[in-house]
């Protein structure tokens, strides 16, 4: 069983349908694609690193595996934190952003995890919308 807090965020939080969440996702994907002029469709850990490269504000042509997971987890906390699960602490003499986990997250299951943070990486695009719309005319 799903605990209240997952059911109230993945119910309320877009008011989304799973077929909305889907409609979305494909779109934000596409538009990413033809952005960065790749051939295939960015999954969902290719958008958490870009997000992550955007809220660490980062540059550089080459990543290691260690800095990557670290921009996948960055994005997943930035995403999280605007529910409570974490809280921006700051940033290191480096200048990458560091979270505090606040309360357990409610994820049972790799899908429920997914659907998740599908969601907010919708909200989090929301802004570029107009963007996207004028792209596909």
């Amino acid at each position: 069983m799903l605990s209240n807090d997952f059911h109230y965020i993945c119910n309320s939080f877009l008011n989304m349908e799973n077929w909305e969440i889907d409609f979305r996702w494909l779109r934000l994907r596409h538009f990413i694609k033809n952005t960065f002029g790749r051939d295939e469709l960015p999954d969902l850990q290719v958008v958490l690193f870009l997000i992550g490269i955007q809220e660490a504000n980062v540059s550089k042509e080459r990543f290691s595996k260690e800095e990557k997971q670290d921009l996948i987890h960055i994005a997943t906390c930035h995403l999280l934190s605007q529910y409570g699960y974490y809280e921006f602490v700051g940033k290191d003499e480096d200048g990458w952003p560091h979270y505090d986990l606040r309360k357990a997250i409610p994820f049972e299951g790799f899908k429920a995890q997914e659907k998740l943070l599908k969601e907010c990486i919708i909200k989090y695009f929301n802004h570029y919308d107009d963007l996207i719309e004028e792209y596909e005319k």
